[in-house]
């Protein structure tokens, strides 16, 4: 993992996001002592556009009925 402090991170920002896109992570460096506060990490792309279900995957299915509805009310406790 490759790492850069804020300076270099803005004047390269196009370079580092071409090392994100080819699969790289990147921490950002800040302050004096550049400790890492944040990490560009590359987006998965999810073909299924489903969620695995971890250790339980293949041994159960979520799924979610139709009367499952809430308003935005409800949600907030506002009815």
């Amino acid at each position: 993992m490759k790492a850069f402090p804020i300076g270099e991170l803005k004047s390269n920002f196009s370079s580092i996001l071409e090392l994100v896109k080819n699969g790289e992570e990147v921490e950002i460096l800040f302050g004096k002592g550049k400790k890492p506060v944040a990490k560009i990490v590359p987006l998965q792309n999810d073909k299924k556009g489903k969620r695995s279900l971890g250790i339980l995957k293949g041994k159960s299915k979520v799924s979610f009925s139709n009367n499952f509805k809430i308003t935005e009310e409800e949600l907030l406790n506002l009815k």
